[in-house]
């Protein structure tokens, strides 16, 4: 059958030297159509599955001039849990979902690079600044719950990032921004004996913007300062005809600010991985093995009410967290018309917190916190497509989990007088375990040589993170409870969609119903002044919340993928246009009760980005992209809205030579207000503004 992939065009921004394609990507595998028409695709992994032709599918070019969680915003239903992007927002606050299965910071969509699982050990969000120094190719984004094969978690879906083999090359780019901003990368590759040799590496600094809105600040106020750096080293060799090695390392470091004193964020990480990759004709097999490291630590302080003065209330000084993983596959030549997959996989994640809070001044604390614990789980999965007739593609497949949740403890302490070395809590949480069986299963009919018709349905599951089970947690004057009893969030879910391709249009639509049981979700339960339990005193501008599992969040609406092709009219000029309706519904009872029929926090209804791109060989071209993005609550009782948005970027670039690129580029062209977050005592938040970007780029094979 023949596999048909809406693949969005990258129009963000100076895309401008990347190739739009129309591709199937699997692990980094592309048709040899694709690879024909653009290096850009890499095969990095064993083939696509048939059985991805039943599900919904977007693939990306990727770029060095856009970040990549900037470029990922250009899919319909996928969005960070704050609107703001990794140069001012807190790294705690951007994890990653689809189709309005949101309202936690945590990821409910898997983000893999190159088979390797990227969420935080302790916390699930995303180290966004971390995959700019990476030779990406392209992502890969597929939509819904239960991708076995990719390992547990993928409750909205899983995004894919893949590397990409680059020959013998240099590329150097540089580029001054607005408010002192500067960017630079630069990109070698060298073929060293029968392999690939890639180094890459980045940095960013900018002296930023003031985040809250101009009508309300103070003199605490102040621009927030961001610097970022990353590296990466990927060797790929062949080992026999058949089996290839690839391995992998990297490590980052990102310095941000808030906007205020005592708003400090660090984070900075390292990765390792080896993978092993056999693609014969009759078996094929893959195995890898991988590390994930990573530390933050962040300061809070609190701001007084007419924004003049400030003083630390917190510090999370050290965040350590550790991944271990390790992942096979097996496919057996089980007949001409029969796919068989068959693997297993293992993650491990240990991680605590180091605290102090209730500062009697801004240098001394009154109390210290530690907590965290190790999950662990065990999976093994079975999918299999049958190719029923020259049209039809049926597949259907299964995976067992054990989980294991260890180790789990809240240590509080007093630092100064009257009782220095006081334990005021010393918790040890209980040992849990469990298993889950989760599945999918779908069809593709290719109806016409241009138009298929699919549908799917699927159960998919995933843990709570080391975070929402242990750890305590206050932004402002409100406080919100860990929860060590959660149990795992489940989802089942339904699509049916229609992919059509014709000359000049292709177009993706797809229908979807969710339903997430046991959501993870922070729960408003009373308003302060007053003592409760797992936080202490909350004042009385504040609120208490504990993390509980809502009796559900359903989730129904339709995505909608075109990409033109207008080349017939005007030579290398593109179109996309994207489109997402989501209705969300928060089912609760019991605490949870006040939310009950409330869409879920930071979750928006419509999700509209379109983008035109002229383009030529030599790298000379125009974009223009525009993104637009409606209201949505910042609370769960959704008693604050934050309001609609649209942006537009452009881009402009002009080869003075074959090695010599000139770039211009501007974000949010008419700086619109984006807004972020809205406080307690109605204080917002915005994103970026409007900035200008000129640069330089060369490449030199």
């Amino acid at each position: 059958m023949k596999k048909s992939i809406l693949a969005s065009v990258c129009l963000a921004p100076v895309c401008l030297l990347s190739t739009p394609v129309w591709a199937d990507v699997s692990d980094g595998a592309a048709s040899d159509e694709a690879l024909a028409m653009s290096s850009e695709i890499t095969v990095t992994g064993l083939p696509l599955p048939d059985a991805d032709d039943a599900y919904s599918t977007t693939v990306i070019a990727l770029d060095r001039e856009t970040r990549v969680e900037n470029a990922l915003r250009d899919v319909p239903g996928l969005q960070q849990f704050r609107r703001s992007d990794a140069r001012t927002a807190n790294p705690t606050s951007q994890g990653i979902t689809i189709r309005g299965l949101g309202g936690n910071a945590s990821s409910r969509a898997v983000l893999l690079l190159d088979g390797v699982p990227q969420a935080d050990p302790f916390g699930g969000w995303v180290a966004w600044p971390g995959y700019d120094a990476l030779a990406l190719g392209s992502a890969r984004i597929t939509r819904g719950g239960g991708s076995g094969a990719e390992g547990s978690g993928a409750i909205a879906g899983t995004v894919e990032l893949f590397s990409q083999n680059v020959g013998n090359l240099i590329e150097l780019g540089a580029a001054y921004g607005s408010r002192d901003s500067v960017e630079g990368d630069i990109l070698f590759g060298r073929e060293l004996g029968q392999g690939q040799l890639t180094i890459s590496a980045n940095y960013a600094r900018g002296d930023g913007f003031i985040p809250i809105i101009k009508s309300q600040r103070g003199d605490v106020d102040r621009p927030s300062e961001y610097e970022q750096s990353g590296v990466a080293v990927r060797y790929v060799a062949p080992l026999t005809g058949n089996t290839e090695l690839q391995a992998n390392v990297r490590a980052f470091t990102d310095d941000r600010e808030r906007g205020f004193a005592f708003s400090e964020n660090h984070n900075d990480g390292a990765d390792a991985s080896i993978r092993l990759v056999n693609r014969s004709a009759d078996w094929q097999w893959s195995a890898l093995a991988y590390v994930q490291i990573r530390n933050f630590d962040v300061s809070f302080g609190g701001v007084a009410d007419d924004r003049n003065s400030v003083r630390r209330v917190f510090e999370q000084y050290s965040v350590p967290s550790t991944g271990l993983g390790a992942r096979f596959e097996v496919r057996p030549p089980v007949g001409e018309n029969v796919e068989l997959r068959i693997g297993g996989d293992w993650r491990r994640t240990e991680g605590e917190t180091k605290e102090n809070y209730f500062f009697a001044d801004n240098d001394t604390p009154r109390r210290s916190r530690n907590a965290g614990g190790s999950t662990a789980i065990y999976g093994a999965f079975v999918e299999a497509s049958v190719q029923a007739s020259e049209a039809l593609t049926l597949t259907g497949g299964g995976r067992m989990d054990y989980w294991t949740i260890d180790n789990g403890f809240l240590r509080e302490i007093e630092l100064i007088n009257p009782f220095p070395g006081s334990v005021r809590t010393d918790e040890r949480f209980a040992n849990r375990d469990g298993t889950e069986f989760t599945a999918r299963g779908g069809f593709a009919f290719d109806a016409t040589h241009q138009l298929t018709l699919r549908g799917a349905a699927y159960l998919g599951w995933r843990l709570p993170t080391l975070n929402e089970l242990f750890r305590p947690f206050r932004v402002g004057a409100d406080a919100t409870a860990a929860n060590a009893l959660l149990e795992p969030e489940r989802v089942k879910g339904a699509e049916l969609g229609l992919d059509w391709s014709g000359e000049i249009v292709s177009l993706g639509i797809t229908a979807f119903y969710n339903e997430l049981d046991d959501a993870v979700a922070n729960v408003t339960i009373a308003n302060g002044p007053g003592l409760f339990p797992g936080v202490g005193f909350v004042s009385g501008n504040g609120t208490y919340s504990q993390r509980q599992n809502l009796d559900s969040i359903e989730s129904k609406g339709f995505e909608v993928d075109t990409a033109f092709d207008l080349g017939n009219l005007v030579t290398d000029l593109s179109a996309r246009a994207a489109y997402a309706y989501t209705d969300a519904r928060v089912n609760g009872s019991g605490d949870a009760a006040p939310v009950d029929g409330l869409r879920p926090a930071q979750i928006p209804k419509h999700n509209v980005s379109a983008g035109l791109r002229w383009q030529q060989d030599s790298g000379t071209g125009v974009s223009l992209s525009l993104r637009y993005i409606s209201s949505q609550f910042e609370d769960d009782q959704n008693s604050q809205r934050l309001d609609e948005a649209f942006t537009v970027d452009g881009g402009v670039a002009f080869a003075v030579s074959d090695r010599l690129l000139v770039e211009g580029r501007v974000e949010n062209l008419f700086n619109a207000r984006v807004e972020t977050a809205i406080s307690n005592t109605n204080i917002i938040e915005r994103a970026f503004p409007r900035t200008f970007w000129i640069g330089l780029r060369s490449r030199i094979e």
